[in-house]
C-alpha cells in the first residue's frame, strides 16, 4: 500500500508519499480501507521529531480516519466487512489502509458522508473527554475555548452551545470570529488586538469563565487562571505558547480552582480512562446530534495524500477554518 512517510525530522517538505508494508490486522482490530485522513497539530509535532507515538502504534502520522471495514479480527464483535465508519487512532490515518483496535471505531453518521466523517473523531473526542467528562461543563455556565476556528475549537463552541453554557472563544481574525459566532460563540475575541482576560470580565459581569480549553499551554497560563471564575477549570491540550510557565498558586487556591493537563493519544485502548471508553462516550452522547445535524464537522479543504505537505503548511500557517483532510489518491 501507499502512505504518507516522513524521510527525516524537519518542515513539510520531508513528507513523501509513497509504498510501504500493509498493516495487519491482530486480535481485537479491524482493517479500515481509509476514505480521509485528517491534519492535526500533533501530526506537525510528530514530523518535526518532537512527538513520538505511543509504543507499538505505527509510526506513520494520523490520529484518525474514516473508511470502510476490510477485514475482522479475532474476537472482534458488532463489526463487519463493509461497514462505513471512522476511528480514533494512534497513529497510522495518513495511509490507503490501517488497523484499528474495534474500541475505537464509530459508525459513519447517517447524513454525513464518509470522506467527511474523517473530521469528527480526534475533536468529538478530545471536546468531550476534556470539556464534559472531566471538567463537567454544566448548563448555565460559561466556557472558553481558545483557537475557535480550529477543528478543535469548531467543535467545543458547537458542544458547548448545545450544552446551554455561554460561549467564548478567541481567534485571529473577523473573518474567523464571524464563523465561530455562527456556530453558536457568544462572545468572539480578537487575541491580535484584544486582551481575552479583560474582555472575559466584561462578559461575565467580572466573575470569569467556569471552564477553559487552552491550546496554548505556558504562555497563556497565568491569563487563563485570571479568567477563571470561583470554583473555575483550566484544561491544557496543548502547547503550542510552550511547555512552562509560572503558576500562583496563591491565586489558584483563592479562586479554589483546578488546573488539569491531558492527553489522548497516550491512552490506552481499554480500561479506565482509555480510548475506547470515551469513543463509548460520544457515540452514546454525542452521535445523536451528529446525525441530526445540530452538531456538524467543519471542512476547510480536501487535498490529496500526495500534497500532505501543503496541508501541513497550511494548518502552521493557521490558514484554515475547521479541519484540512487528505484522501488516498484515486
Amino acid at each position: 500500500m501507499r502512505a504518507v512517510t516522513v524521510t527525516e525530522s524537519g518542515g513539510p517538505e520531508v513528507l513523501t508519499w509513497a509504498e510501504v508494508p500493509d498493516p495487519v490486522c491482530g486480535p481485537g482490530e479491524v482493517l479500515v480501507d481509509v476514505a480521509a485522513t485528517a491534519v492535526n497539530r500533533a501530526d506537525l509535532l510528530q514530523r518535526q521529531g518532537f512527538y513520538p507515538p505511543p509504543k507499538g502504534a505505527s509510526e506513520i502520522l494520523g490520529l484518525e480516519c474514516s473508511g470502510v471495514i476490510s477485514e475482522v479480527g479475532e474476537g472482534v464483535t458488532g463489526w463487519s466487512v463493509g461497514d462505513e465508519v471512522c476511528a480514533l487512532l494512534a497513529g497510522g490515518g495518513y495511509a490507503e489502509r490501517v488497523a484499528v483496535p474495534a474500541g475505537q471505531l464509530l459508525p459513519r453518521p447517517s447524513g454525513v458522508e464518509l470522506a467527511t466523517a474523517a473530521a469528527l473523531p480526534e475533536v468529538t473526542c478530545t471536546v468531550w473527554s476534556n470539556v464534559f467528562l472531566l471538567a463537567g461543563l454544566r448548563r448555565g455556565e460559561s466556557f472558553l475555548v481558545h483557537g475557535g476556528s480550529s477543528g478543535i475549537g469548531t467543535m467545543a463552541i458547537q458542544l458547548a452551545a448545545r450544552a446551554g453554557a455561554q460561549v467564548l472563544t478567541t481567534a485571529g481574525t473577523a473573518a474567523k470570529l464571524d464563523v465561530c459566532r455562527e456556530l453558536g460563540a457568544d462572545v468572539g475575541i480578537n487575541y491580535r488586538d484584544e486582551d481575552f482576560v479583560e474582555k472575559v470580565r466584561e462578559a461575565t459581569d467580572g466573575r470569569g469563565v467556569d471552564v477553559v480549553l487552552d491550546n496554548m499551554g505556558g504562555k497563556y497560563l497565568a491569563r487563563n487562571v485570571d479568567a477563571l471564575a470561583v470554583g473555575g477549570r483550566l484544561v491544557i491540550i496543548g502547547m503550542q505558547g510552550g511547555t512552562k510557565a509560572e503558576l500562583d498558586i496563591a491565586k489558584l487556591l483563592g479562586k479554589r480552582a483546578s488546573v488539569h493537563a491531558t492527553t489522548l493519544r497516550s491512552r490506552p485502548p481499554t480500561g479506565r480512562g482509555g480510548k475506547a471508553e470515551i469513543v463509548a462516550a460520544v457515540r452514546h452522547d454525542v452521535w445523536p446530534d451528529v446525525e441530526r445535524g445540530v452538531v456538524r464537522p467543519i471542512v476547510d479543504r480536501r487535498l490529496p495524500m500526495s500534497r500532505a505537505a501543503e496541508a501541513h503548511r497550511t494548518v502552521e500557517a493557521s490558514e484554515h477554518i475547521g479541519k484540512v483532510l487528505l484522501l488516498p489518491e484515486d
